[in-house]
């Protein structure tokens, strides 16, 4: 195809909180599919957490970006060029795509999408990755049991709004932790949690003592740091912790330090574990027929903050350390042809 798409690159490794000038939006040419591709129009692009990991030069579970690297996310678009026997024009497709306007990608790395199965942006989000996430990380590390007690931070995010349903199907009393009156609202009044702080205006050590009188059996950690540590003291004997996110550190410059929390797992004989829904990549069939069963039987709702523009992809992006975003937080940068 002629013409040139816009993408956007890291231009150099953040300091601290990333901003708008550690990225670089360029052009360059739209090109066309070779044997077994397809060209990809791209309509709506995930800003995820996890990428902010990707920044830094440093051994995680997946590489970082190279420096002038595309940065690349959960996508859906729409095929506008097919050189693949599987897929022909027109056709909506979900991969890990650049931020850019069209996307050359193999055959083997894109899945084709049924939009009258559900709709298209739950596939990035309730019935994707984010719920995946959630669906693993409390079940199976988890393992609510009724009458239990489940604390989820970062509760009104992709990934804790729907730890929380979920663990209301399983019989538990809930208890979330959010950073606004308009979050917490929505965790009590639309999602059905038990109990809600708001840890930018209350004490949350306190707080938690009040909404778990009778302790905590599973914390669903998304966030680590000062919260975390006030959930400690609260654990009852072989709780459970999935750790999911330490969002509350990812742009710390200095170490993250703060109470030990070896004591607390030996006196409770507790349970805490990292994971990653990768570890789950053999079980992502099951878990998404669950959750797609759910989502249609009205057990599970879901919100999106959709911002509008390629240009705006990187404010998005930035904003989810500020949290803006109540529950999934995707772009549109264009539209589906008919």
């Amino acid at each position: 195809m002629n013409g040139t798409k816009k993408q956007i690159r890291l231009a150099k490794r953040p300091v601290g909180t990333p901003k708008f000038e550690d990225f670089s939006i360029t052009e360059s040419p739209i090109g066309s599919p070779d044997g077994g591709e397809v060209l990809i129009r791209n309509v709506y692009i995930s800003v995820d957490p996890y990428l902010r990991g990707r920044l830094q030069d440093v051994k995680s579970y997946v590489p970082p970006f190279q420096l002038n690297d595309v940065i690349v996310s959960g996508t859906i678009g729409q095929v506008v060029e097919s050189n693949s026997a599987h897929f022909t024009e027109g056709d909506i497709v979900i991969g890990m795509l650049g931020w850019e306007e069209y996307s050359k990608a193999n055959e083997k790395t894109v899945r084709k999408l049924d939009p009258s199965l559900a709709s298209v942006t739950a596939n990035l989000g309730i019935i994707g990755m984010t719920g995946l996430t959630a669906y693993f990380g409390l079940l199976d590390i988890g393992q609510p049991k009724e009458g239990e007690t489940v604390v989820v931070s970062g509760a009104a995010g992709a990934v804790g709004s729907t730890v929380g349903q979920i663990a209301k199907i399983k019989g538990t009393r809930v208890v979330g932790i959010a950073g606004s009156k308009e979050k917490c609202n929505y965790l009590i009044n639309e999602l059905g949690f038990d109990a809600v702080i708001n840890y930018k205006e209350e004490n949350v050590a306190a707080a938690l003592g009040k909404a778990c009188p009778n302790g905590i059996d599973v914390y669903f950690d998304n966030v680590g740091g000062e919260i975390s540590d006030a959930v400690f003291p609260l654990l009852n004997k072989f709780a459970r912790i999935p750790v999911c996110g330490a969002i509350s550190a990812y742009n710390k410059v200095e170490p993250d330090i703060g109470p030990r929390v070896q004591t607390f797992l030996i006196k409770t004989s507790a349970l805490m574990k990292g994971f990653t829904v990768g570890d789950y990549s053999a079980r992502f069939k099951e878990g998404g027929a669950q959750l797609a069963a759910w989502l249609k039987e009205d057990k599970l709702k879901y919100e999106e903050t959709i911002t509008e523009g390629f240009d705006s992809i990187i404010d998005a992006f930035l904003g989810l350390f500020k949290g803006k975003n109540l529950g999934k937080q995707l772009v549109k940068i264009g539209e589906f042809a008919e």
